[in-house]
């Protein structure tokens, strides 16, 4: 005997033999019989005899006849009772009850299940038997005969029968039927149980699930059953293989695909809303077993195309007519179903899943409201929708299509937004959903949207698909505006959070799954798909074709030539195909989504456009269908016209081209003509609701007789058009209305499905550059809402990172205008966009643990603004690392830096500012008191002066205008602000800043300025603005105008700027226009701004210029600066002249090769020129000058800028004088000491002067001139200084002047290399040096200069005069004029000696010309006359003159010198007449 306590088949293994089992559950049942009254008294057996008496081979006895019904009655409960008798003793006669044939076993049971004459409480026994044996491992795959007897199990759990007692009786019983099937089924004896019996049993629990009489409790139980059953028997399509579907599959055993259709059939049809005999509790039922399938074998489903096609037509028509239910249960179990179908078979699904987002948005979107235009650009279309459709799509429970109104898509706007193409909206065919139906469908849009690739799948399939709606921009405007409270209509507040949180949570998801890709490789593309490229230019086509059609739809004319215009009709390549332009047309408006056909019909049927009403028409199948099939093709190309004549070039033209394909039964052109406008006809006169007397078969005949080319048509024939004409009325898509316009375009869209494809999967970062760039902005406005005005900390957060990684897919698409937008919305948030004063800053100080804190109101209230603090943060990690990226955003990044800067918040890196002499020192945030001309300030003390400078003084307020002392609060604010920017990393950006590339860097520059420009130049123009009059030329009418006060604002932008500029030295060309702009402004109006910033400006132009030295292409430039510079107001050149020096001789000494032509060095030196009067500027601009001269040997000094630079240095020496002079004139006090410095100076110049003789021969060897032309150049400019100081007031220099004069003159250098009177006339140093200098010396205003000391000078330029004359006048150089030099030396002299300055004088010059006279008589200069007198002309002249011009002031000084010759004795002789000669 086998171990009959082995597990079987999985089951509990069994502490007692099976037959023990088996005999207790037939004593159960049994004795459950005995305890009613029909089986009290029954016996469990036949009558005696009869098996036995047949065995022992005995004539049985026979039953005569049977007394009654009753009889009947009794014996089938008998048999019933014997069964299990029978039973019982099969298994004593068995030695293993598991060798015994299931069917044995189980048949009394069964039978007793069926019988009608069993209660309720007897079938629940027996059940509980049976689920017993199940349990106990007695019902196997291996049991003998295990398959009839399932099929016998089956059958008697369909048809099981009892006699009704109490309902909770009667529920067990179904409650045990239930619990078999189950075990039957989802066990490994399912495995044995054929497809007829699986479905058996499927519809016994569907039957108990839609019984409504049954208690809640049951029915529920059912259900569950029967979720569990419909997973269990969809799993078998894991085993099955989709090549084995066809069309008819025949039942088999095991069970498997005609289960699992019959199932999915019945339960699809169960779903039906328009069958009236299914409740909405069935629906449910339906829906919760269809969605427990779909969930664990939706995958599966979509790979067998029996299964398919039902979900993809049945199904999906069905799921999204109850989407639109009131009730809610409905509502969310469909939703839930459709989105486990999109999820699970959404590549099957492509237009129906177009129709669910459609309608579902449609329902989301709220109602039209008055909204500002640029708002409006953007709304999204789903509920302002004209009836202008997709071919074939239909709209759930509305009387239209879902095609979307391209009046609103951003795609059709121009980009200045123009709207003159869109027509006036309609109003939403659905109502608003609100409450929990809205909240459901957000719910599944959100759960659609979060996978990873549907956004893509959108945009791929929808987007680029000309004849699909823009899915992709309808769900982004529909989900970013849904996060705006606005958006959502009626309701309460919580279901307003929770609508605006899901509308949030799939905006962010569409970010993150975008950010993900792009972080990630790219995904795979296919090769057979179409190509990114190809995709992205069907998009750009597709707005084009929605434009045009909008215009067309407008008017045609506009509408066509806006397609011309853009080449969408008339391409090359149908014109190499031999296409005539009427075929082009045709195919064009045939293929062409969103026309209207009602003016299409109008257009194509004008008498001018015949052809291509013609082409059209063509192109329409008729081949092989009916007159009135041919006719709904033809309305649904276009409506017919309205007027008898287009009807008729319609109906003709239709007539020709369908005539052509030979219909059957019609003989001619004129046949067709007059049976179309027959099917016209009778479908008004059958379908018009006016029409009392239909037209009846007969009629119908009646009037086509004869006209079939003379011959009447086919009875029959009239007949098929008649029954096809009233079965189904030939209508215009767009005028189908309710379930008839539904069913419709329904079978529409399953026509389109086949031309549409499957649906590609997109999991690719191929297209997410264009999709962000359509998205991006009312992305980041939703986000930032977000981030702005919920108090969810969670929500916060996410937002956060939204932001954060929209700014990673800005930074990765290359996208600077999302940085921007970033910055601009941020920056809002922060609170720091307050424009600070334009005055100085006075906030309080204290000391917090040996920091010192300023505090000011931005401080605390900066300090309290949580959100504020979070958006700075996230703000400045956005922009640390990302400054290449932003545009525009530089400016809101420097507002806030200057309202940091004003609070005193920003890092002390940024507060510096450098400049030639302190180096590097803080901006200070108090000014000094204004610059008052030091010719108009008094000198002396006294209280007047003291009260009128302390008033004058900017910040000699009273002490009530001092801040307030800060609490322990305002304090502690202010330190959580300063670790709020200290967490920004402020420094960490202004590094990045001075890094930038170029565009990035021109922006900030230029936001920069113009936030300086504010703050400066533009003040200066507001006032005349305002009066309606021209600004003033600053230049001239600044000196009358008031001065603003002192901005440290200004100054810190002004030093922002010029650092960025310093430190990107490779962009400086790009960047010095900028901020040459911004400081020329400055300084052009340099008396209205504070002399700090005056300065500052100044400081920054020579450090500019120290840059773009190195740039030979603005070389230019450095002399438009120095000219600026040259041509400030004298006080404030004298104020910032140390500067000026400063930069300039940096400039000079680094780079003096930039320094080219005269005019260039005439720039500088006059710059320099103005430093003079300030003390310590003319130190430096001596020490400059100095080193010019006496640096590498005075290499510096050129032909180009030695006679400016003799200048400058001859103003060094009249300065000394001018400060000698000036001490002179104070004769109302005693006199001040002199300015040593300054008289230091000129007595230098002057030196500097003389040495540049030794540089002279050297400008003349490299010069190109005559030499006597070069020697007048170089050494004239020398001599004519040097004789120019000689008059100095100053006594120093006076004298120093004139020695080095004389030396210069005395010696051979400024001979050397001269060749005679050939190279250089020696005249010209009389003429133009000593000649002069003596005039000056005899002038009274030069005598009064220094009327002690000027005699002496004047004695010794006498001497030098003389010294000279005879140097040069018997030098072997010569002397061109020499008599006209030497008279006009005389007159000087005598001049000299008249002028009455005493006897030295008077005493020193007829000595020196005593000199002179004897070294030019010895030279044979100046001869006297002899006898005879052998002197030539020029010795003749010269003494004439010169005794006629000296005797005039010196009488007979020249004959004492040189005394004439006596003549000789006369010699006495007699002449031929004897007379003597006469004398002589």
């Amino acid at each position: 005997m086998a171990d009959t306590n082995q597990n079987h088949g999985g089951a509990l293994r069994l502490a007692v033999s099976p037959s023990h089992l088996v005999f207790s559950e037939i004593l159960s049942v049994t004795s459950a019989m005995r305890k009613n009254s029909r089986w009290a008294s029954s016996q469990p057996g036949p009558t005696r005899g009869t098996g036995l008496a047949s065995t022992m081979g005995l004539r049985p006895q026979q039953n005569v006849s049977v007394k009654s019904g009753r009889a009947v009655h009794d014996r089938q409960e008998t048999i019933l009772l014997w069964d299990f008798e029978k039973l019982k003793r099969s298994i004593r006669d068995n030695e293993d009850i598991m060798s015994l044939p299931l069917t044995t076993i189980l048949s009394p049971f069964l039978a007793l299940i069926r019988s009608p004459l069993s209660t309720g409480p007897i079938t629940s026994t027996a059940l509980a038997s049976i689920q017993a044996f199940f349990t106990a491992g007695l019902i196997t795959p291996n049991s003998p005969n295990v398959e009839p007897a399932l099929i016998d199990l089956s059958n008697a759990l369909a048809h099981c029968k009892f006699e009704a007692s109490d309902s909770s009786s009667d529920e067990v019983v179904l409650l045990r039927i239930l619990t078999i099937i189950n075990s039957c089924l989802a066990s490994a004896v399912g495995e044995t149980v054929g497809d007829v019996e699986v479905c058996e049993m499927l519809e016994t629990v569907l039957t108990i699930c839609c019984q409504m009489r049954l208690s809640e409790t049951l029915r529920k139980n059912a259900e569950n059953t029967m979720g569990a059953l419909g997973r269990h028997v969809f799993s078998r399509l894991d085993s099955l293989r989709p090549e084995d579907d066809t069309e008819d599959a025949e039942a088999s055993k095991p069970y498997g695909l005609p289960s699992v259709q019959e199932l999915l059939r019945v339960l699809v049809n169960l779903l039906d809303p328009t069958d009236q005999q299914h409740t909405d509790s069935i629906r449910l039922t339906a829906l919760g077993i269809l969605q427990a399938a779909l969930e664990f074998s939706g995958s599966r489903i979509g790979l067998f195309p029996s299964l398919a096609d039902m979900i993809l037509d049945q199904g999906c028509k069905f799921l999204l007519q109850l989407a639109r239910s009131d009730n809610t249960s409905i509502l969310h179990l469909s939703l839930r179903v459709l989105s486990v179908v999109f999820h699970t078979m959404r590549g099957q699904l492509k237009l129906q899943t177009e129709l669910f987002l459609s309608f579902a948005i449609d329902r989301l979107a709220p109602p039209v409201i008055v909204i500002p235009p640029k708002v409006q650009l953007s709304l999204n279309s789903g509920a302002r929708r004209k009836n202008v459709s997709l071919p074939g799509t239909p709209t759930v429970g509305s009387t239209s299509s879902v095609s979307g109104d391209p009046s609103m898509d951003p795609l059709l706007l121009d980009d200045q937004g123009n709207e003159e193409d869109t027509p006036p909206p309609s109003k939403p065919r659905v109502p608003p959903a609100r409450g929990l139906t809205r909240e459901l469908l957000l719910e599944t849009l959100g759960n659609l949207a979060r996978q990873p690739s549907f956004m893509v799948d959108l945009w791929v399939n929808y987007d680029c698909d000309a004849s699909c709606e823009d899915l992709f921009d309808r769900l982004v405007q529909f989900m970013t505006r849904g996060v705006y409270p606005t958006q959502y209509v009626g309701g309460l507040e919580t279901q307003r959070y929770a609508s605006q949180l899901l509308c949030l949570d799939s905006v962010l998801s569409y970010v993150h799954h975008m950010n993900a890709r792009a972080e990630g490789p790219v995904g795979d593309w296919p090769d057979s798909n179409p190509q990114p490229d190809a995709l992205n230019l069907q998009k750009s086509t597709k707005r084009l074709i929605l434009t045009g059609a909008s215009r067309f739809n407008t008017k045609p004319k506009t509408g066509f030539a806006y397609f011309e215009e853009h080449g969408l009709i008339y391409k090359k390549e149908y014109e190499d195909q031999g296409l005539t332009r009427p075929e082009i047309l045709a195919m064009f408006l045939k293929n062409t989504p969103r026309l209207d056909k009602k003016v299409l019909g109008d257009w194509i049927s004008a008498p001018e456009n015949i052809e291509v009403l013609r082409a059209f028409i063509k192109l329409l199948d008729f081949k092989g269908k009916s007159i009135a099939d041919a006719m709904r093709v033809l309305v649904e190309a276009f409506r017919l016209p309205g007027e008898a004549a287009p009807i008729g070039r319609v109906t003709e033209t239709f007539a020709e081209i369908y005539f052509a394909t030979k219909p059957p039964e019609i003989k001619s052109t004129d046949a067709v003509y007059v049976l179309a406008y027959s099917v016209i006809l009778l479908n008004t006169d059958l379908y018009n609701p006016q029409n009392r007397k239909r037209m009846t078969i007969e009629d119908y005949k009646r009037n086509l007789r004869g006209v079939n080319d003379g011959e009447d048509f086919d009875p029959d024939y009239l007949q098929g058009v008649y029954d096809s004409i009233k079965k189904r009325e030939i209508i215009m898509p767009e005028e189908h209305t309710g379930q008839l316009g539904f069913e419709y375009a329904w079978k529409a869209l399953l026509l389109r499905t086949k031309a549409a494809g499957p649906l590609l999967p997109c999991n690719t970062n191929l297209f997410d550059r264009s999709m962000f760039q359509s998205s991006w902005k009312p992305v980041l406005a939703a986000i930032t809402y977000a981030f702005t005005t919920f108090d969810d900390d969670y929500v916060v957060d996410k937002a956060i990172a939204g932001l954060r990684q929209c700014a990673n897919l800005a930074g990765q698409f290359d996208l600077p205008e999302v940085f921007d937008y970033i910055v601009s919305s941020l920056s809002r948030v922060t609170g720091l966009l307050t424009e600070p004063e334009h005055k100085s800053a006075k906030f309080s100080t204290v000391q917090h643990e040996g920091q010192s804190i300023t505090v000011s109101p931005l401080s605390i209230k900066f300090g309290t603004n949580v959100r504020g603090q979070l958006a700075a943060v996230v703000l400045f990690a956005i922009t640390n690392g990302n400054g290449n990226a932003i545009r525009e955003g530089w400016s809101m990044i420097f507002e806030m830096f200057e309202t940091l800067f004003f609070h005193s918040l920003l890092p002390p890196r940024m507060l510096q500012m450098e400049d030639f002499l302190g180096g590097a020192s803080m901006i200070p945030m108090q000014g000094s008191a204004p610059l008052t001309s030091p010719n108009v300030g008094r000198s002396d003390g006294g209280l007047l002066s003291a009260l009128s400078s302390y008033l004058l003084t900017p910040y000699g307020a009273s002490t009530d205008s001092l801040p307030a002392e800060p609490t322990s609060d305002d304090i502690e604010n202010t330190l959580s602000t300063m670790d709020c920017i200290t967490s920004c990393k402020l420094d960490e950006l202004y590094s990045q800043l001075m890094n930038l590339e170029l565009e990035p860097l021109t922006a900030a520059v230029r936001a920069i300025q113009a936030l300086a420009d504010r703050r400066t130049v533009t003040l200066l123009d507001a006032p005349a603005a305002q009066e309606g009059t021209s600004p003033i030329s600053p230049r001239f009418d600044a000196q009358f105008m008031e001065q603003l006060p002192y901005d440290p604002v200004s100054v810190f932008l002004l030093e922002i700027m010029t650092s960025i500029a310093l430190h990107a030295k490779e962009h400086i060309e790009e960047i010095w226009p900028i901020v040459f702009e911004h400081i020329s402004g400055l300084l052009n109006s340099a008396q209205r701004f504070s002399i700090l910033l005056i300065e500052r400006a100044v400081v920054a132009l020579l450090r500019l210029c120290l840059i773009i030295t190195e740039k030979p292409p603005l070389r230019d430039q450095i002399y438009v600066a120095v000219d600026l510079l040259r041509g400030l107001p004298p006080d404030i050149t004298t104020a910032v002249g140390e500067q000026v020096v400063a930069g300039l001789g940096r400039m000079v000494q680094d780079h003096k090769q930039v320094i080219r032509s005269a005019t260039e060095w005439g720039l500088v030196f006059a710059l320099i020129r103005g430093t003079i009067s300030h003390p310590e500027a003319a130190k430096a601009s001596f020490s400059l000058l100095s080193g010019l001269i006496n640096t590498d040997d005075g290499q510096a000094v050129t032909g180009d800028n030695i006679n400016g630079l003799i200048s400058l240095l001859d103003d060094f020496a009249g300065a000394a004088g001018a400060a000698v002079e000036g001490t002179l004139q104070q004769q109302r006090r005693p006199a001040a000491p002199v300015n040593e410095p300054t008289i230091e100076r000129g007595v230098g110049a002057v030196e500097l002067v003389a040495d540049l003789r030794k540089l002279v021969p050297r400008l003349m060897s490299s010069s190109t001139l005559p030499i006597a032309q070069a020697w007048e150049t170089y050494w004239v400019p020398v001599l004519t200084s040097l004789a120019r100081q000689s008059t100095n007031t100053c006594r120093d220099v006076r004298h120093s002047a004139i020695n080095h004069l004389q030396r210069i003159l005395l010696s051979p250098q400024l001979t050397t290399g001269l060749d005679g009177q050939s190279d250089w006339d020696c005249a010209t140093i009389f003429t133009k040096v000593l000649c002069p200098l003596t005039d000056e010396l005899l002038n009274t205003q030069t005598i009064k200069k220094d009327v002690a000391g000027m005699s002496e000078t004047r004695l010794r330029a006498s001497t030098l005069l003389c010294k000279s004359f005879l140097h040069y006048s018997v030098s072997d150089q010569g002397m061109s004029d020499l008599n006209e030099v030497w008279i006009r030396i005389l007159d000087q002299l005598d001049q000299l000696m008249k002028s009455g300055q005493g006897d030295q004088l008077y005493e020193a010059i007829p000595e020196s010309l005593k000199n002179v006279v004897l070294v030019m008589n010895a030279s044979d200069v100046l001869v006297p006359p002899s006898h005879p007198d052998t002197r030539t002309a020029s010795q003749v002249q010269m003494w004439n003159l010169t005794k006629e011009r000296m005797d005039k002031f010196l009488p007979g000084f020249l004959d004492d010198l040189i005394p004439t010759p006596p003549p000789p004795p006369a010699e006495t002789t007699t002449q031929a007449d004897g007379s003597q000669p006469p004398a002589s």
